[in-house]
């Protein structure tokens, strides 16, 4: 296995309780009130992991998220306390909601391939008849999910959220509110970069006070869709696709070759020049949405790098 990608880890640091490993991320649970978050290098699309890490990946999404977490401090108070590593966020215990916040300010993805289908509703909200591929809503739709432990995320309403128990009612106006601002905030943000932000997801849990605490991560090429506003009216109007900074690519690709994560069907070998390829697309991505130089960190040893990091913050 490459010494220089984090695919899989297994520390054990002081006042441990217990590891989860999801899909990119391994939480480490320290003591009763304190999360270790390593973003890995891995890659999911489809809801599998792609058998190759990606170079850089999990840097890139942690220090985005890093940076949006604090640019959304005023709207919703977030999870993070420091970041000691690069691929590293350490943070409050929240108790997670059950769902996933979707918002959408275009027809594209999974929407598009519901209203190709001629569907008009999605989570129980309309979608107006007459638009287009990458057509802009008039207003963005917040269009939740159900949060898996394994296997797929389900597309759920609001009403049913209600009625299911999974969020309370002034809860839930609440997430809603926030997804909002937090759409907007990053809206604007992406726009002086020039930028759209297309959708996103946002996860929300309650701190030890009960206080809503925005967690995870937020504003990153894997949980959100870029467009770049140059170009975006022109290819929406001759009916070609956008050029966009997202994970999409990497879907896009797989499809191409004959994996879209259903029964039989079996993950192209990924070669390292496409592995590459896919690391500096995650790199472009950070630069032009924060605006920054990325810096490659040392990743000769980046297991050693991340597990002394996390150590020496710990033991302050």
């Amino acid at each position: 296995m490459s010494k220089n990608v984090i695919i899989k880890t297994d520390f054990n640091f002081p006042n441990q309780k217990n590891l989860y490993k999801g899909k990119v991320r391994d939480v480490y649970s320290i003591g009763d009130d304190q999360l270790v978050m390593i973003a890995s290098d891995r890659i999911s699309a489809f809801d599998h992991v792609l058998p190759e890490g990606i170079p850089y990946k999990g840097q890139v999404l942690n220090q985005i998220a890093s940076k949006f977490l604090d640019a959304t401090a005023d709207i919703v108070q977030n999870w993070k306390d420091s970041t000691p590593d690069p691929s590293v966020t350490i943070g409050k215990r929240c108790e997670p909601f059950m769902v996933e916040m979707v918002i959408r300010g275009y027809l594209t993805g999974h929407a598009w391939r519901e209203y190709k289908d001629g569907k008009r509703m999605l989570c129980g909200v309309p979608m107006p008849d007459g638009m287009i591929e990458n057509q802009k809503f008039e207003q963005p739709l917040i269009t939740p999910t159900t949060k898996a432990e394994v296997g797929h995320d389900e597309d759920i309403s609001r009403e049913e959220i209600l009625s299911q128990g999974l969020v309370l009612e002034e809860d839930y106006i609440l997430l809603e509110k926030y997804t909002r601002e937090l759409f907007q905030r990053g809206t604007e943000l992406a726009k002086d970069k020039g930028l759209i932000l297309v959708d996103t997801k946002y996860e929300f849990g309650k701190d030890a006070n009960g206080q809503i605490t925005l967690i995870d991560e937020i504003h990153t090429p894997d949980s959100s869709r870029y467009f770049y506003i140059e170009g975006y009216e022109e290819n929406l109007k001759s009916g070609m696709s956008q050029k966009q900074l997202s994970k999409e690519f990497v879907r896009q690709w797989l499809i191409e070759n004959g994996f879209q994560g259903k029964e039989g069907q079996i993950i192209p070998e990924m070669s390292k020049e496409f592995c590459e390829s896919v690391s500096e697309r995650y790199i472009e991505l950070f630069e032009h949405i924060t605006g920054e130089k990325f810096i490659r960190e040392d990743v000769s040893d980046v297991l050693s790098r991340v597990e002394r990091n996390i150590s020496k913050y710990l033991i302050k």
